[in-house]
């Protein structure tokens, strides 16, 4: 990669050359019907055909020439140096709400037992339960009300998101904070992996945003349009207060960026980030969920004088707009389900709108959402179509679970 580049990110469609994935683990099977709304899923996912699933994924994008890298690996490859390690389980430990002295020192020792750290890592993000641990009593007021809560420290179903705790935003990160407590620990992996991997450690890389601010932004509503402009969504995972900083931020260093577009969308679980109703499949090619046009606002951030930014509000209909900013004749909008109130609604909830770009014109789709990939053929783009029926039940798509490292310029 030229100039010790490893992060290069200027669109959503430039050819993909690297990607971060997390494969499902153990923690998927650490859900029981009661802890649902704790961990943010509708249903519970079968491991397994998960698994499987999530293969035929790993394995379409191989084939097209992506090299694919693993969350685990690289966190666990990261904490070869015994100091950091310590660092990095304290800290985990902290932010897991592992409360007393006695009860963090046998955390810290089931984790150290793993001579392995990759099994370490596995078992961080698996979830510890009460019954794993030697010699647990609960010895806490706290310990005993939450008595039949099963759990010493809490799973992490949603990491094989890997879209949300981080993103890649040209040649740097937003290291983001999350807004939920129970997803917040995810982005420990990435400051870790940033920090001291091999491959990344003695490189400068630009942070965008940082886990430690305390307004929340996720990487689902963070979209590369081009090296000139970016999408980001005000939603109910995203601040506009963290948009204003990131873009500040951006705007100072220099970077290609000249426009950030805020998209402030419905408040809504199926509307949960801008790219489950939003995403970018051609120079000039869109999948929307036809419920946002109408109550969709956009608002323009560029750079003003000094470290001030400058704010308009668009009044331009969606596809005008982006056709303004992204100096085209014209975009086309396609509709998820065709715009049919019970297509679009079901293969809305399904991630219909959330495609993941391997090259200008050439999408991953799950499998399910058949009226809509039609609609993609019928505008010319081409499809590679994964398995989803366990996998969609965590409400993500093929965007949700990736994370570009490295994409071609346009």
């Amino acid at each position: 990669m030229k100039d010790k580049k490893v992060l290069n990110v200027y669109s959503e469609i430039g050819k993909l050359k690297t990607v971060l994935l997390h494969r499902p683990g153990k923690e998927v099977e650490n859900l029981t019907p009661d802890l649902m709304d704790r961990l943010l899923f509708d249903d519970i996912p079968y491991l397994q055909i998960a698994r499987e699933e999530h293969d035929a994924f790993a394995k379409i994008l191989a084939k097209n020439g992506v090299e694919v890298l693993y969350l685990e690996d690289l966190a666990a490859e990261s904490l070869e140096d015994s100091a950091v390690k310590d660092l990095f389980l304290e800290e985990f430990i902290s932010e897991a709400k592992v409360q007393g002295d006695k009860k963090r020192f046998i955390v810290k020792e089931l984790l150290m037992d793993f001579s392995d750290n990759r099994k370490m890592i596995d078992k961080m993000m698996e979830g510890i339960r009460k019954s794993e641990v030697k010699n647990y009593n609960a010895t806490s007021l706290a310990d005993m009300v939450e008595s039949r809560y099963p759990f010493v420290v809490d799973p992490m179903p949603n990491l094989y998101f890997t879209r949300d705790p981080f993103s890649t935003i040209g040649s740097g990160i937003s290291l983001n904070h999350m807004r939920t407590v129970t997803r917040r620990r995810e982005t420990l992996f990435a400051k870790y992996i940033f920090k001291y991997h091999p491959k990344f450690k003695d490189i400068k890389i630009p942070m965008w945003y940082d886990r430690d601010e305390p307004t929340a932004i996720e990487g689902g509503d963070q979209l590369v349009l081009n090296e000139k402009t970016l999408a980001i969504g005000i939603s109910e995972r995203t601040d506009a207060e963290s948009i204003e900083k990131l873009s500040k931020r951006i705007f100072a260093e220099g970077e290609s960026f000249e426009t950030i577009l805020a998209f402030h969308i419905p408040n809504k679980r199926a509307f949960m980030h801008l790219d489950t109703v939003f995403t970018m499949v051609d120079y000039n090619k869109f999948t929307i969920h036809p419920e946002i046009e109408g109550p969709l606002t956009v608002y323009a951030i560029k750079k003003g004088n000094s470290n001030y930014i400058r704010i308009e509000k668009e009044t331009e209909e969606l596809d005008k707009a982006l056709a303004k900013y992204l100096h085209l004749d014209k975009v086309t909008l396609i509709r998820c389900g065709g715009g049919d109130i019970v297509d679009a609604g079901r293969e809305q909830w399904n991630d219909g709108s959330n495609t993941l770009a391997i090259s200008p014109g050439e999408v991953v789709v799950y499998s399910r959402n058949h009226v809509t990939n039609r609609l993609l053929e019928e505008n010319g783009v081409k499809l590679h179509v994964m398995p989803s029926s366990e996998l969609s039940r965590g409400r993500g798509g093929p965007r949700c679970m990736s994370m570009p490292l490295y994409r071609e310029d346009l």
